[in-house]
């Protein structure tokens, strides 16, 4: 039996980095989106927070662009995770979204 997924505000950048080149998938009502973890970067540490913080850089197909907003996010591992996605930048190799943990 697999153990419980951890809260989001116990996940660290380690956590996330093990899963980098693996999908995620935007669980939305007009259908499933998917979302490919491809980047887990540090922050500066500062004192307001007693864990490094870090950006995730997720990359999804050019169409549709989902805006900038709270979305619930799955995955295999971690379950559901209700993470804010800011879309950063586009390119021929989809559109990359940006989420801080700060």
């Amino acid at each position: 039996m697999s153990a419980e997924p951890k809260p989001l505000e116990e996940l660290g950048a380690a956590d996330f980095q093990a899963l980098v080149g693996q999908r995620f998938t935007v669980v939305l009502n007009e259908g499933d989106f998917g979302l490919e973890l491809v980047n887990v970067r540090l922050l500066p540490e500062h004192s307001r927070r007693s864990s490094q913080p870090f950006v995730l850089l997720f990359r999804g197909p050019q169409q549709p662009v989902l805006p900038q907003r709270t979305y619930t996010l799955a995955h295999g591992e971690l379950g559901q995770l209700v993470i804010f996605l800011v879309p950063v930048q586009g390119g021929p190799a989809g559109i990359e979204y940006e989420a801080v943990f700060n």
